[in-house]
């Protein structure tokens, strides 16, 4: 369908085309039973009338003389003796008036009579044309072709004069007055229907005139243009217009954190790159300890690097769809692959609490997740310091806790500290300041939460907080790593 338009006005003009063609057929049906039942009525009304006017035994004048009155120009009633019509009857009647035709219908209209042999006694002109008219067998109504016509016949046996009569109707003239009706049902709607169409074209063009003006108003829109679209759109569009606007303010948030990001890394890049270049020339001078310094600003560098890397791959994925994990052997795998990292620093790492934790969750993401985590306590615990991590669960509620000893948070940085490229604490210990942010961004992903708090006297407290699966943990797993 290339074309709302043209489909709507294609499809409702053969529609009413069709409903039209329908209540035409259906107009003709109705009208040709109702006009039959009526004109059978008429007919044996009729010939009820015209056998109360027989006498008893009517003398062959009589005969001649309803013949007479019967006959019309070109199509003579004839009388019948023996089988065998007699000749036509004068043209004048008894009062002298010659036979005329008052209407051309009346020659689809034709009266007879037969004996009780079944005789023909008396037939109106256009059943003499090809022989008599068969006679009737049986009272009621009939269909009968003769000579080629087709008649509605009537029939009566008259006890009084002992004569049957049938009234007869030509198909024709029914056919005929059934059309006609129709016809004049059917002209009105056909003469108005190019104005049915006209104004169905109008109607539609005006119902889509709103989602014309939206194209237009989005067409117009420059490629840094992200305002809301604005004004009234009918019900039938509310739902396109509110995700247009919702798709407008997710990519407006997009690209200004696409542009903070770009920002922020350079500023960040640029200056331990600053920084590199001053030792490299006092390393060049004669500096040996700059060297040192150069080594610390490389590594700075290269977990900046890194840690930019991770962020620009959960920004350009989407969210992956949770599934029931096990905690524990992530976090144990991850304690013992870093383990190294705080043996070099004389630090302890211990793993305590439930042996098994089922969350809803990914388990890749679980792993960055937990690893940033553990980085951070690493870096910021002083050399012999301690870094525990529980698993537990309390109430609904499965949780994971990495506490360090290390100098903990201003209290006014706890709620701005997961922001990029936000560095708290120690700032002479290497670092990005993206850490705490990929874990709250993988946290949301997890339908967890991210909970940071300082511990008394010092040190850092990081929870993860899930909602408890329904496979439940069991089991204690003390640990102790040195």
């Amino acid at each position: 369908m290339r074309s709302i338009r043209r489909y709507l006005i294609r499809t409702l003009a053969l529609t009413i085309i069709a409903a039209i063609s329908l209540a035409a057929l259906a107009a003709y049906l109705i009208t040709d039973h109702e006009l039959e039942e009526i004109l059978d009525t008429q007919l044996s009304i009729h010939s009820r009338l015209v056998a109360g006017q027989l006498s008893r035994q009517p003398t062959q004048d009589d005969l001649l003389q309803l013949a007479a009155y019967m006959s019309l120009p070109g199509d003579p009633a004839l009388v019948y003796r023996n089988g065998q019509p007699l000749p036509p009857a004068a043209p004048n009647n008894r009062d002298g008036v010659p036979a005329r035709l008052y209407h051309e219908e009346e020659r689809k209209l034709v009266l007879g009579f037969w004996d009780q042999q079944r005789a023909p006694v008396l037939l109106g002109g256009p059943w003499n044309s090809s022989g008599p008219f068969p006679a009737p067998q049986q009272e009621g109504f009939r269909w009968e072709t003769f000579d080629g016509k087709r008649w509605r016949v009537f029939s009566m046996f008259d006890v009084r004069s002992d004569r049957w009569i049938s009234m007869g109707l030509r198909s024709r003239f029914h056919t005929a007055l059934v059309e006609r009706i129709t016809w004049n049902n059917l002209i009105p709607l056909l003469l108005l229907l190019p104005l049915l169409l006209w104004l169905m074209g109008r109607i539609i063009r005006r119902g889509l005139a709103p989602i014309t003006t939206l194209s237009a108003q989005v067409k117009s829109r420059g490629a840094n243009d992200l305002r809301r679209l604005d004004g009234a759109v009918p019900d039938e569009l509310d739902e396109l217009y509110q995700s247009l606007n919702g798709f407008i303010d997710r990519l407006e948030k997009t690209l200004e954190r696409e542009r903070r990001f770009t920002a922020d890394a350079a500023h960040e890049m640029r200056t331990p790159l600053a920084a590199l270049r001053i030792h490299l020339d006092n390393a060049q001078a004669g500096e040996t300890l700059s060297l040192g310094k150069a080594y610390t600003g490389v590594e700075r560098l290269q977990r900046v690097v890194e840690q930019l890397l991770v962020l620009a791959r959960l920004d350009q994925s989407s969210s992956t769809c949770p599934t029931t994990i096990d905690v524990y052997p992530v976090v144990a795998e991850l304690v013992a692959e870093m383990w190294p990292l705080a043996h070099a620093r004389h630090q302890t790492l211990t793993l305590t609490g439930l042996n098994r934790l089922d969350v809803m969750a990914d388990e890749i993401n679980v792993g960055i997740l937990f690893r940033n985590l553990l980085d951070n306590a690493i870096r910021y615990t002083p050399e012999g310091g301690r870094i525990d991590i529980v698993l537990a669960r309390k109430g609904t509620s499965a949780k994971l806790f990495v506490r360090d000893t290390g100098p903990g948070l201003p209290e006014a940085l706890l709620g701005k500290v997961t922001e990029r490229f936000r560095r708290a604490a120690d700032q002479s210990t290497t670092g990005s300041g993206l850490g705490l942010s990929i874990v709250t961004e993988l946290a949301k992903r997890q339908q967890a939460t991210l909970v940071l708090e300082n511990r008394s006297p010092h040190g850092l407290e990081a929870q993860i907080l899930w909602a408890a699966s329904d496979t439940p943990s069991s089991g204690l797993s003390p640990g102790h790593v040195r």
